[in-house]
């Protein structure tokens, strides 16, 4: 692979943060969406609010937003932004279909900069699935969380993407 395509990665073949020391502030915007799929009756508990460790749905949306904020010290060459909003959706049954019960968990992240906000999104919504696991584990241990991905962004050079969902 030619090194000079990965932004990350300089002539030499060493990891590197990304200059954008010259880059324009524009108006960035980022979704990112998981699936948790569960046993019907854990999705029924959730819904009635009677897991034992409490609100599972406030739970997650608080870590989502936290993780947003705390990218930058989780992913090593992320860089640390100002972030304008966070919105965290979590729709319940959304693309499952009948057999199949769970959550869709959306994260919607903006900021007003020199970088996207593409990471963290997905580390939003990455964090907000593993806290409903975390809070519903002792009544299912099947649940599996899959289906992580970009879903759109706007701003930037690259422009405005909007990924296909398989």
């Amino acid at each position: 692979m030619n090194n000079k395509s990965l932004s990350h990665i300089d002539s030499k073949g060493n990891a590197q943060m990304v200059d954008i020391t010259s880059k324009p502030n524009t108006q960035r915007l980022a979704i990112a969406s998981a699936e948790i799929h569960m046993e019907k009756k854990s999705l029924e508990l959730i819904q009635k609010g009677h897991t034992k460790k409490g609100d599972v749905y406030t739970t997650a949306k608080i870590a989502g937003i936290q993780a947003a904020k705390k990218t930058a010290e989780l992913i090593p060459l992320c860089h640390s932004l100002l972030i304008n909003d966070i919105q965290i959706e979590i729709i319940d049954d959304k693309i499952l279909g009948e057999e199949q019960h769970g959550l869709t968990i959306i994260s919607t992240v903006q900021s007003n900069g020199k970088t996207g906000v593409e990471m963290e999104a997905l580390v939003s919504v990455t964090t907000a699935s593993l806290t409903i696991y975390d809070m519903t584990k002792a009544i299912d241990k099947s649940m599996k969380i899959t289906n992580i991905h970009l879903v759109e962004k706007r701003g930037g050079q690259t422009g405005d993407i909007v990924t296909k969902q398989n």
